[in-house]
């Protein structure tokens, strides 16, 4: 527990005292957000509002778990773990190809980054090199980091392993690209209000990190009653939940409307790579779609604009994300934004109940 609570601490005091430094270094270099042309003319104010906020929420989740680890290798000596370390990298590599993109736009001054194959090659490397490593490198827990196959909770119902090692391995590394791409472009395609996605992520963490937490108790060979989860280091992925929750909440004081700092793609492609990492470390890609109910919504909206426009030359929504489509019928944006809070936190609420319920049926507790 003191752990959990050393990363909320440094998460927090990174995040409160490095965003106003960065503010204040991104004003001088006047890397400033530029909008969307197409979008809400109310967004016109936030041009050269500073962006690249998610080089201090990566810096704070990082800090966050490194200092929570160097407190338990001092007085427990226990090694950081390799599950903690391959997570915190696919959140660290998307954030940098983000921050790439960030980069790109200010330099460009335009809201337009990396081109769409640059972008997709530099997240194919990535969940790549996450991916093999996380079925290859031995964990002190014995089990690996990931397991080739797609489960809802813990087991999987459809193993790679039909068609011979080698093969799984190619298949799971297909699949975690196809969780890595659309988890990073839903917390994309939602980050376009003030507060929006880093109120969201926030929620979304939280809940996982309960489900991360409660799976370290009922870890298996452990001594707690019930099922158990042959999950890798499931305490590591609590602590990193934690800090990323604290680190969207610090950087809220400064995201919220009206906004002093964007986290831009180095924020949004990160956090969207850590949520995928955490749901495939925890085993739980399929419970993800409903802990991350709202990004879900977020994306298909955009994807059935597109794609009833190409077909009949109309729209489904005013403007799409879906957020757009509520600020157009009338809704201000803060009322927008709670409202899709309360949204999100329902998602995780629901998530959590079949969670647990889940374990309470494979426990055998149900009368």
């Amino acid at each position: 527990m003191i752990s959990l609570i050393i990363g909320i601490v440094v998460s927090l005091a990174v995040t409160v005292i490095g965003t106003p430094l960065l503010i204040n270094l991104v004003h001088r270099l006047h890397y400033g957000q530029y909008i969307r042309q197409d979008g809400p003319k109310s967004h016109l104010v936030k041009r050269g509002t500073p962006t690249m906020g998610g080089v201090i929420i990566n810096l704070a989740i990082v800090l966050g778990w490194v200092a929570s680890a160097t407190y338990r290798f001092i007085f427990y000596h226990t090694a950081p773990s390799w599950s903690a370390i391959l997570v915190l990298f696919a959140m660290v590599s998307m954030g940098f190809l983000g921050f790439i993109d960030d980069f790109a736009k200010v330099r460009k001054k335009q809201n337009l980054g990396l081109s769409v194959r640059a972008k997709f090659l530099g997240q194919f490397i990535f969940a790549t090199i996450y991916a093999v490593l996380s079925l290859i490198v031995p964990t002190k827990s014995g089990y690996p980091s990931a397991q080739a196959g797609m489960a809802f909770i813990e087991k999987p119902f459809f193993s790679f392993d039909f068609a011979g090692r080698f093969v799984a391995i190619i298949i799971f590394v297909v699949w975690v690209n196809f969780l890595m791409a659309a988890w990073t472009n839903a917390v994309n395609l939602n980050d376009g209000l003030d507060g929006l996605a880093s109120g969201s992520s926030m929620i979304a963490f939280v809940g996982y990190a309960i489900i991360a937490f409660w799976e370290s108790y009922h870890i298996k060979g452990g001594a707690h009653l019930g099922f158990t989860y042959a999950v890798s280091d499931p305490l590591d992925l609590s602590i990193i939940a934690v800090c990323a929750a604290t680190a969207c909440f610090g950087f809220l004081w400064y995201n919220t409307k009206p906004a002093t700092i964007f986290m831009g793609d180095t924020g949004s492609l990160a956090l969207g790579g850590l949520f995928a990492a955490l749901s495939i470390s925890t085993h739980t890609e399929f419970l993800a779609i409903i802990m991350g109910g709202l990004f879900v919504i977020e994306a298909m909206s955009d994807v059935i604009q597109v794609g009833y426009f190409k077909m009949t030359h109309k729209r489904v929504f005013k403007m799409a994300p879906i957020h757009h489509h509520f600020e157009l019928m009338g809704w201000p944006e803060s009322k927008v934004v709670v409202r899709f809070w309360m949204v999100e936190f329902m998602f995780v609420l629901i998530g959590m109940v079949v969670f647990y319920g889940d374990w309470v049926a494979r426990s055998g507790l149900v009368g």
